[in-house]
């Protein structure tokens, strides 16, 4: 178990200085946050140290040739795992002068390398929400409620995907202390990975968890669009051509009428004369025409041909086929004009079925996917040096990697320490907090030994990764294979 500085009082009470709480714990009992305990009379940290293990490099076990003797019928013996120590499970470096709780020397193919290892504790700091789904979540800017309380907003939409923002200061620190703890209770669930359910003012309830498909109203999600409308008859116009004499792909962004379409034109298809309602872009291309919803396309409407607006007897003809379908294939109707150029539905053709599997075929899974953003730039970097501006620097000039829970993670360019990681590529239960109310977040630092001398590292307090492995209360755990091995320098890519 890890220790932690604590001061006891005659009856074997410890006061807890982990965090800014200061809880006064009893014999056998755990602090507020559960993180720590008093373990006759010494605060100890309760839960292991987490150590990945990268498994023996694929070169192992390749014959091994003897100097001018040939092969002499031995394999090679594998190199043993390499370790790196995680963040989880660490201590935090509350009060912010102390050094922190681990300062690891390693090698790597050669070269000293030290990582600098502890838990963050994060007040500013919150999750991003990406959620695959042309459903209608709500409003932008709407409050996301959890248990009546406002925990973050909707935000702008992306590609196939609604998303939100949720956590931050202000909802932690700056309303009642219950919207403080409710927000506090909501990004622990998200970051380590479990369900919560959500709330937006003005549109859906829905389940979100990470790495799992979203729940919109009680119904699971199975894809993400393939596109927009438009995109989906420039995908597919062409398998279409000689099946269909208009195919309109119903779509909450963006209508596309591909007979209009530039990829209609550029196959010479007739004009059909069929008007969609809405505003148009450009030829092909429409947008509102319908409200957001849970329809079709992520509209509100449950009968496609409601956004036909009219059709040109000049230049339709009886017989006309039309198909109508989704961004995502989940709906479909096929149509032919009958006299009097009303759409009579009709039993869709071979043809026209396949492309339309094709496109839920192209449709990814509909995900929820939690990125935990947060500002390393404060303090804590005092555990790592006594002139915290270095590590900053260093952090931008690659040479310092940082990681969180051994995962690779994206540091904004501009001032500070503000980094992301997706929850996922994590250990699971990475995540603690501290009842302030702030969030508890594994973070590494890991550079050239010489180099973390050079910014003023707290050198003395430097240990071999041996004797941190020989230590108790270890959980160790195979890092895992997309993640870049930690103890290496950044790429441009991974960290700007």
């Amino acid at each position: 178990m890890s220790q932690a500085v604590a001061t006891a009082s005659k009856d074997d009470v410890v006061r807890c200085d982990a965090c800014p709480v200061l809880c006064r714990i009893r014999p056998g009992k755990a602090g507020a946050c559960d993180r720590y305990a008093n373990v006759e009379g010494v605060l100890t940290r309760v839960d292991p140290l987490v150590i990945t293990e990268r498994a023996a490099s694929e070169g192992a076990g390749v014959p091994f040739l003897s100097g001018s003797e040939g092969w002499n019928g031995s394999v090679a013996a594998p190199p043993p795992a390499a370790s790196f120590v995680t963040g989880i499970g660490a201590g935090t470096t509350y009060p912010d002068y102390k050094p922190a709780p681990f300062i690891v020397s390693s090698q790597h193919d050669g070269v000293d390398m030290v990582t600098v290892v502890t838990e963050g504790i994060f007040s500013y700091c919150g999750v991003k929400v990406k959620i695959d789904t042309d459903r209608y979540l709500g409003p932008e800017q709407a409050a996301v409620r959890v248990n009546g309380e406002a925990v973050g907003h909707v935000t702008t939409a992306e590609y196939g995907s609604q998303m939100l923002s949720l956590g931050g200061v202000h909802h932690l620190t700056g309303g009642s202390k219950k919207e403080g703890t409710v927000t506090c209770d909501t990004l622990l669930a998200l970051c380590n990975k479990q369900a919560v359910t959500l709330q937006i003012d003005g549109g859906s309830e829905l389940i979100v968890q990470a790495g799992k498909p979203p729940v919109v109203n009680g119904t699971p999600e199975a894809r993400m669009r393939v596109g927009c409308g438009s995109a989906t008859i420039g995908i597919f116009a062409k398998q279409w051509l000689g099946h269909a004499d208009e195919v309109i792909v119903v779509d909450d962004h963006i209508t596309g009428v591909l007979t209009e379409h530039q990829a209609g034109r550029f196959l010479d298809m007739p004009l059909s004369g069929i008007r969609v309602r809405g505003r148009k872009s450009t030829p092909g291309r429409y947008f509102q025409v319908a409200d957001p919803g849970l329809g079709w396309g992520g509209t509100n409407i449950s009968d496609p041909l409601e956004i036909v607006e009219n059709i040109d007897a000049k230049t339709a003809w009886p017989g006309m086929k039309l198909l109508m379908v989704s961004t995502t294939g989940e709906h479909s109707a096929w149509y032919v004009l009958d006299d009097q150029l009303k759409p009579q539905p009709a039993e869709m053709p071979a043809p026209i079925k396949l492309v339309v599997d094709r496109i839920a075929e192209n449709c990814e899974p509909s995900l929820c996917t939690v990125l935990f953003m947060a500002g390393a730039g404060g303090s804590l970097r005092a555990g790592v040096t006594e002139n915290p501006v270095r590590l900053t620097l260093s952090v931008k000039d690659r040479l310092t990697r940082v990681t969180s829970g051994g995962a690779p993670v994206y540091v904004w360019p501009g001032g500070g320490i503000t980094y992301m990681v997706d929850v996922a590529r994590m250990p699971d239960n990475s995540f603690g907090y501290v009842p302030t109310p702030a969030l508890v977040a594994p973070i590494e630092f890991t550079l050239r030994r010489d180099d973390y001398a050079a910014l003023g590292g707290h050198m003395d307090y430097v240990v071999q990764l041996e004797d941190v492995l020989q230590a108790g209360r270890l959980s160790k755990l195979a890092q895992r294979a997309d993640n870049p091995w930690p103890i290496t320098r950044p790429t441009a890519e991974e960290q700007p």
